[in-house]
């Protein structure tokens, strides 16, 4: 077997294996989604805006949807595409990450109107998933803004382009991680707080509520891997220098 032939088995290998592990990853991503979403309906009351506790549970659901399983596609987003062309995954890339704001911010004013409008009120950022959080969100934003001017404000440097990826990329992977690490302290500190004594008595929503927390941290640890082993990434086209230079040569 030839150089050449062994790249692409050893290419088409990995693009097997991706696929694989990104199927098991989406299957694990619907299944939290569903999963809070029967926690919420079938222990915490459901879903509306007539009470405070009933508005708070909104947050989960939302934060669930956009800081887990959106985010998790979006930073997959360049590996499960990998035909597409680059400027056109830099869009797709923006606009996920633009509706995993969106979800936050709603998952945000969930959380704070709740607190406002119970009586007497709740006081904010007062516990360690609060600040957590806040710290994942300002990274999030970071990482938008930056990626933003970066990477789709026309006329910026190549040599900037490639001196700011590593970082973008890293501080993306560790933003991802603590939104899941806040997560699971949030459906901790949730269960602690409604169930009170009756948490170290098994009941059946402790253990949903704690299984909830290990898939979180499964999941994590499938995305973190996908998107750090190197023959999983996506190989570089023709039409990629183009798009970096400008250069039609």
């Amino acid at each position: 077997m030839t150089e050449q032939n062994h790249a692409q088995h050893q290419s088409s290998s990995s693009i097997a294996s991706y696929s694989l592990l990104y199927t098991i990853s989406q299957i694990i991503g619907i299944t939290l989604i569903i999963f809070v979403f029967y926690w919420i309906f079938e222990f915490r009351g459901g879903f509306g805006f007539s009470e405070p506790k009933i508005i708070f549970n909104w947050h989960p659901l939302f934060m669930t949807i956009g800081f887990i399983y959106l985010f998790a596609n979006s930073i997959l987003h360049y590996r499960t595409f990998r035909n597409q062309r680059k400027s056109d995954l830099k869009n797709q890339h923006a606009i996920i990450h633009g509706c995993v704001l969106i979800f936050v911010l709603l998952a945000g004013w969930a959380s704070f109107a709740s607190h406002i409008y119970s009586i007497p009120s709740i006081p904010n950022l007062y516990s360690l998933h609060s600040w957590l959080g806040v710290l994942t969100i300002s990274m999030f934003l970071s990482q938008f803004i930056s990626g933003f001017v970066s990477f789709l404000y026309p006329g910026v440097a190549v040599q900037y382009k490639e001196a700011i990826m590593p970082y973008h990329f890293f501080f993306g992977v560790l933003t991802f991680v603590l939104a899941i690490a806040t997560s699971v302290l949030g459906f901790g500190e949730k269960l602690i707080f409604s169930l009170d004594k009756e948490y170290k008595n098994f009941p059946n929503e402790g253990l949903f509520g704690n299984f909830i927390g290990v898939l979180c941290c499964v999941y994590c640890g499938l995305i973190v891997y996908m998107v750090t082993k190197p023959e999983y990434k996506r190989l570089p086209k023709p039409e990629d220098s183009v798009l970096l230079t400008g250069n039609l040569d």
